[in-house]
């Protein structure tokens, strides 16, 4: 599962900061395993996207 966010551009800098901050913070505590990628242009975050993998502890089962 891919989420992607496009920072809004209509913010003011402080401001567009924090909501970066935050949409970084809310993307890593969203998932449990995975990564998060954040891509900058021009020193600008423009983009945050979250991959989160869904893993399975129970190995398949053997058959007697």
């Amino acid at each position: 599962m891919t989420h992607t966010k496009a920072p809004e551009a209509s913010l003011s800098e402080t401001d567009a900061s924090d909501h970066v901050d935050r949409e970084i913070l809310k993307a890593v505590a969203g998932i449990q395993y995975g990564s998060v990628e954040v891509l900058i242009h021009d020193s600008r975050v423009v983009q945050i996207e979250a991959r989160e993998k869904i893993r399975f502890n129970e190995g398949p089962k053997k058959r007697a």
